[in-house]
C-alpha cells in the first residue's frame, strides 16, 4: 500500500519558494516567471525566488521552465523562519560553536 502524507503543513497556502535552474536568465524574464526575483549565480545557475500563490501557481511555474527549454536542478519552499538568514550552513555551524 501507499503512504498517506499526514504532514500538517498547507500545500495550497501561499509560500515561498527558490527555484534552481540551468544556466543564466537576465532580468527580462522576470515578468515570465511572475516577478519572481532572478538571481544568476557564479556557477552558472540561477534562481528563481519570491513568493508563490498556491501548489497550482507552483506547477505554471514549472511548465515555464520546462517550454524555455533550460534544466530544473532543484525546488525548495522555504520555511518563514528561513527567509532573510545568510546562509543556513553558516548559521548551523555558528549554533555548534555556542555550545
Amino acid at each position: 500500500m501507499s503512504e498517506t502524507n499526514t504532514s500538517t503543513e498547507a500545500h495550497d497556502e501561499p509560500g515561498r519558494y527558490e527555484i534552481r535552474i540551468k544556466g543564466h536568465l537576465d532580468d527580462q524574464w522576470a515578468a515570465w516567471f511572475e516577478g519572481l526575483t532572478i538571481s544568476p549565480e557564479d556557477n552558472g545557475d540561477t534562481l528563481l525566488s519570491g513568493p508563490v500563490v498556491d501548489q497550482a501557481a507552483l506547477h505554471g511555474l514549472l511548465r515555464k521552465v520546462r517550454d524555455i527549454g533550460t534544466p530544473l536542478i532543484s525546488i525548495n519552499r522555504v520555511k518563514p523562519d528561513q527567509v532573510d538568514q545568510p546562509d543556513v550552513k553558516q548559521s548551523n555551524s555558528q549554533q555548534g560553536e555556542k555550545r
